[in-house]
């Protein structure tokens, strides 16, 4: 909301996630037809979101680099249950022992159809073709050309 882009908190009650009924009571305080796309922030961890539907038409996760390339591993379900996997911090990749390699085959493993694409925020690297997804997606979604 700082920037200008409504935002509704949802509060889970205590709960590690989100679900459906917690994001509906969100969407009823707004005006759905003024929105292509409406982002739901789920809780911060890799194992309760993965577990609740929260009526998303797409799943997005963001794994960053710092986190390790094991997580698809320890969470499995978490990889299985996204359409697109945003690895961040691509910047940090040479300073730590994350190998793309391997989380690319851990998680084609799990989920052959999932999306992955490496990005920086800090050097912009890869957000066009986040946005381009996002862009893609919402119009197949709405109907219109790609």
């Amino acid at each position: 909301a700082a920037v200008g882009i409504p935002a509704v908190q949802l509060r889970t009650g205590g709960f590690c996630h989100l679900d459906a009924s917690m994001v509906k009571k969100g969407l009823d305080t707004m005006d759905l037809n003024a929105f292509d796309l409406i982002f739901i922030e789920n809780v911060g961890n890799l194992v309760c979101p993965a577990e609740f539907d929260t009526g998303a038409v797409k799943n997005a996760m963001i794994l960053s680099v710092p986190e390790g390339d094991d997580k698809p591993l320890k969470y499995p379900l978490m990889f299985t249950v996204c359409d697109v996997l945003i690895v961040n911090k691509m910047d940090f990749l040479e300073l730590t022992d994350f190998d793309m390699q391997k989380l690319r085959e851990r998680v084609m493993i799990l989920n052959p159809e999932i999306r992955i694409i490496e990005v920086s925020c800090r050097t912009g690297h890869g957000i066009d073709i986040w946005a381009d997804w996002l862009r893609n997606e919402v119009k197949a979604f709405i109907g219109g050309p790609a």
